[in-house]
């Protein structure tokens, strides 16, 4: 009799062995579920990166183009393989700090507009505040990057115009 219950106690655990095993094997192939602070780091990222000049699309048809003179080419040359980098507007020391806080506030405002009930209106009123005190600063741009990153509902519910997202040729 006391052999029957310790075969039941076995296979018992035999089952419960296989199931976490199987368990086991299973949950590695799966990638982890982004959290808000995994969506927040990223667009911190995002938002934050360095702007760059658009690439130009290839032309489709093969065009001649006549050799370039020397009295044609540009005075400033940039290295190959390096990118000019963009120039924005210098700021006065006061507005500088002041952009920044706003900017900071800014980035704050967009993360608690991707959680759930809340919405991106401050965020949104403090872009424009942004582009239309410093509409050539560096702060400008990154205020039409985080409007164009919005959600087309988003755009449509807080009525962003073309001009307020648009980059020029940056990226």
């Amino acid at each position: 009799m006391d052999t029957f219950w310790l075969k039941i106690v076995g296979f018992a655990v035999l089952v419960v062995g296989a199931i976490v095993l199987i368990g086991f094997l299973t949950s590695g192939t799966k990638e982890p579920e982004k959290t808000i602070y995994d969506q927040w780091e990223q667009d911190d990222k995002e938002l934050l990166a360095e702007p760059q000049f658009k690439e130009p699309p290839a032309p489709t048809l093969p065009v001649q183009q006549p050799a370039p003179t020397p009295s044609a080419q540009p005075s400033s040359q940039v290295a190959p393989g390096e990118q000019p980098k963009p120039q924005f507007k210098e700021l006065e020391l006061e507005d500088e700090i002041e952009a920044q806080k706003l900017w900071i506030w800014v980035e704050n405002q967009r993360k608690m507009g991707r959680l759930p009930v809340m919405g991106y209106g401050q965020m949104v009123k403090g872009c424009r505040d942004i582009i239309q005190r410093w509409p050539e600063s560096k702060y400008a741009f990154f205020a039409k990057r985080a409007l164009a990153d919005l959600p087309e509902r988003y755009r449509e519910m807080y009525n962003i115009t073309d001009e307020e997202i648009d980059l020029g040729n940056l990226k």
